[in-house]
């Protein structure tokens, strides 16, 4: 009833561009358009229902836009867990889908929400219309949504969490100000992380643990095996069965938890729920979602995150899985939103140097490290220019 209210009550007082309304944080509103200047009149109850109507369609598209997200992240970053045993032969095409997809799926279901607690409170939309603050989180996840296609078109190994960041950044930004997104600063100086601090913090460090993890994992793994014959590896192939399933395991329950944020946002933002609190139908969607995406693609990076940074075999891949799945699962656990393609990537690397640095091909890592740099701004100009888009299309309307 609490939610209904709020909503009817902002109802009334929402211009019908929600770009033209003044906002709370000072910002002077743009001129009105020629339709919203019109002199035709409504009688207010049919107005209030209309408005309503489309208030509820955009939390629906963005709930729908979001799961499409989910999905494309399904196929591009979740590609990246596959690519290690299709690699070194351990498994099949067929067979390692299947493993992923069914423990991605899981992961959601039983890794708690930590995650999703830090991505949707890293802005702050509270005084907000409701329409405004849907229209920002829709912008934001095109940007995001387009640089994935993007790059997985040209089987560029990216970040979906560097794309969803920036995309949702930039809109908040050209659209409220910076005064909305919880930059975090401070509370570090007093020893407390959040915001985007911690968020970009978690996205820093996680390839650099990787890395040097992987680099000792593998030197103690080769050490303890130094005598062993070379059927050892049929012994690896089979580990990679269970190295795979956690790493698809931890994979979901941090990325699709990104998912369930931003659905939870939009939900509150529209007045649906009265508190950041995911629903249960919102983590079994995300992780319906993510799994599905992980059965229609992926190719295309399985061969730069596999075959393009050096030649990798069965006890690589094994290593590279766990020490993956280890950062990754326990940044879930701190609420760390971390890139699981930036995890397995460097942590081959660490695998591959350890073993014989020169037989890693560093133009690979130069390439896909560039391609870390830009997704943040990339997604968030996309992000911008699809708000200004918006925006001048509702004032030529």
């Amino acid at each position: 009833m609490a939610s209904a209210r709020r909503r009817s009550s902002e109802v009334s007082r929402s211009p019908r561009n929600p770009f033209a309304a003044a906002r709370r944080s000072g910002r002077s509103a743009p001129h009105r358009s020629p339709l919203q200047s019109a002199s035709v009149r409504h009688p207010p109850v049919i107005e209030e229902v209309q408005l309503l109507d489309v208030l509820s369609a955009l939390v629906i598209v963005s709930v729908a836009v979001v799961l499409l997200f989910d999905y494309t992240n399904g196929f591009h970053d979740a590609s990246n867990i596959i690519a290690t045993p299709i690699a070194s032969r351990a498994l099949t095409p067929i067979q390692a889908v299947t493993i992923v997809a069914t423990f991605e799926f899981l992961g959601p279901l039983l890794g708690g929400t930590a995650v999703a607690n830090t991505i949707g409170k890293f802005v702050s939309l509270e005084d907000v219309t409701t329409m405004l603050s849907v229209t920002i989180i829709l912008c934001g996840l095109a940007g995001a949504i387009f640089w994935n296609l993007l790059t997985w078109w040209f089987g560029i190994p990216s970040s979906s969490s560097h794309a969803l960041v920036g995309g949702l950044t930039g809109a908040v930004l050209i659209a409220v100000g910076s005064d909305h997104v919880i930059w975090g600063f401070q509370q570090l100086a007093e020893g407390h992380l959040t915001g985007i601090t911690k968020i970009l913090l978690a996205l820093i460090l996680s390839p650099i643990l990787g890395f040097w993890l992987g680099f000792f994992i593998h030197r103690l793994v080769f050490f303890l095996f130094r005598g062993a014959k070379p059927s050892v590896n049929r012994l690896f192939k089979r580990m990679q069965i269970f190295s795979c399933a956690g790493l698809a395991f931890a994979h979901g329950a941090n990325d699709a938890q990104k998912s369930m944020g931003i659905v939870t946002l939009a939900l509150l933002s529209g007045g649906y729920l009265e508190t950041f609190e995911v629903p249960f139908w919102v983590i079994l969607s995300c992780a319906l979602a993510i799994s599905l995406g992980i059965l229609s693609g992926g190719w295309r990076i399985v061969r730069t995150g596999g075959f393009g940074i050096f030649k990798v075999r069965p006890i690589h891949a094994v290593d590279g899985q766990l020490t993956s799945a280890a950062v990754v699962f326990g940044a879930s656990m701190v609420g760390a939103p971390v890139s699981t393609t930036h995890v397995v990537s460097s942590s081959l690397m660490g695998i591959g140097a350890s073993e014989r640095p020169k037989a890693v091909r560093w133009a690979k890592a130069k390439e896909i490290v560039s391609t870390w740099i830009i997704t943040i701004p990339g997604a968030g100009a996309v992000s911008v220019l699809t708000y200004l888009l918006v925006d001048a299309a509702l004032d030529m309307g």
